[in-house]
């Protein structure tokens, strides 16, 4: 077999491709100039992204899977080369009280949020270190600095996805490695959420092009100033 040629370009990973950040992630690194390896566990979105990006890829992951982890970026690694910068998006939004949701529920919440963090960052380390430079965005929630009582399983998570993105930062900045996270507070204006809540105000959603701006400004910040915790909100958002 032919071996595949290696994009020219630098490699953005985006991890959790949707119909919403995930996608405006793909397509502004591209637009940047960056070949977007695409990681899903579904890939009909993925499929499509990458036959419309330039040097675009995409890969079947469970981030929560290690095996699958490990398949996936060792693929890119063969495929597209070292990766640049790793946004990490996959998340899952597990809803309910503490007497509502199950122990399974609450699992999969950090099996996805957390673990998924700690799994796919471990792949990207290695060759940012050596490089002594590299990017990996997080994309958290508020959800991770307060409980409220439908966040039994969610909160927890996305915490425990901040704290591992903040030990990740400190032991890895001296070492040239920018490790950030964003705070969306806010409803993200996808056609998915867009279906659910049809009376929404428009002003009220946030725009996921927006919120990938402020991660390519993440990815772009000078090291003499580098942000760990950003956090993104609607105008008119209450906090």
């Amino acid at each position: 077999m032919t071996p595949l040629p290696v994009p020219s370009r630098p490699v953005c990973a985006v991890v959790g491709i949707g119909p919403g950040n995930g996608e405006a992630f793909a397509r502004l690194f591209a637009a940047e100039g960056y070949a977007v390896a695409l990681l899903s566990r579904r890939m009909e979105l993925s499929a499509r992204l990458a036959e419309e990006l330039p040097q675009a890829r995409a890969y079947v992951c469970d981030v929560g899977d290690a095996a699958s982890v490990e398949a996936a970026f060792g693929r890119i690694a063969a495929e597209m080369g070292a990766i640049d910068v790793m946004i990490f998006n996959a998340g899952r939004g597990v809803w309910g009280t503490i007497e509502a949701v199950t122990a399974a529920d609450f699992e999969d919440a950090w099996r996805i949020n957390t673990l998924g963090l700690f799994l796919t960052s471990q792949q990207v380390i290695p060759t940012m270190k050596a490089r002594k430079q590299g990017s990996i965005v997080v994309v958290g929630a508020t959800a991770s600095l307060r409980g409220m009582p439908g966040t039994a399983a969610f909160a927890p998570a996305k915490a425990a996805q901040r704290i591992l993105a903040q030990s990740m930062a400190r032991h890895l900045g001296p070492q040239g490695v920018h490790v950030s996270l964003i705070i969306v507070d806010g409803a993200v204006g996808g056609p998915v959420t867009r279906a659910r809540q049809p009376d929404r105000p428009e002003d009220t959603y946030m725009d996921p092009a927006a919120i990938a701006g402020i991660a390519l400004g993440l990815v772009r910040q000078d090291r003499s100033a580098w942000s760990f915790e950003v956090d993104a909100r609607p105008f008119n958002e209450k906090w």
